[in-house]
This record gives C-alpha cells, sequence and structure tokens, in this order.
C-alpha cells in the first residue's frame, strides 16, 4: 500500500501522550491515526449504505438496559462450549 504524509497540528502535551501510548502498545502514531481514520469513515460508509443500520443508531437505549451491558462478561470462561454445556445440564436434568 502506497503511503502519504500527513502534517497535523497538536498541543505538545498531547503528542508526548500519543508518543508513550504508542511506546506502550508497540505500535506508532501514524498507525493510531491510520486506524482511527478507517474507523470513522467506514462507520460513515456503513452509515450511507444501509438504512437499517441507520435506523438501529436512532434508536434511544433505555438507561436499564445499558445497565445490563457486560454484566456477564468474565462469567464464561473462553474455552467453554456452550452447546457441551448445555447438553451437560440436560443430560443431568433428564437423568439420562
Amino acid at each position: 500500500m502506497v503511503m502519504a504524509k500527513l502534517t497535523l497540528s497538536i498541543e505538545p502535551d498531547r503528542i508526548a501522550k500519543a508518543k508513550r501510548y504508542a511506546y506502550k502498545h508497540q505500535t506508532s502514531i501514524s498507525k493510531i491515526v491510520s486506524d482511527f481514520l478507517a474507523d470513522i469513515t467506514k462507520k460513515d460508509e456503513v452509515d450511507d449504505e444501509d438504512p437499517f443500520i441507520k435506523k438501529l443508531r436512532q434508536i434511544e437505549v433505555s438507561d436499564k438496559i445499558k445497565a445490563l451491558s457486560g454484566i456477564l462478561k468474565g462469567k464464561v470462561p473462553d474455552d467453554i462450549n456452550l452447546w457441551d454445556a448445555k447438553y451437560e445440564y440436560l443430560k443431568e436434568k433428564h437423568e439420562l
């Protein structure tokens, strides 16, 4: 892929923080900015293409539903097969 240069004007303290972040995450500021720009332009493309996605983004989610977000995170190990767990549960329940 051909790359082009881009000059940005950013506060010096933000540049220092960005450099530390990039170093800590073993990446470059150019990669971070490139990924960010790809992400925001991709979202615009999706919004322009699909009216269903556009409508979904306009729906207001209630605070009760927002409170449920992430409630099960970490409760189920990544290496478990949920179908196998369900099978084992039903097998015990029905004494098979």
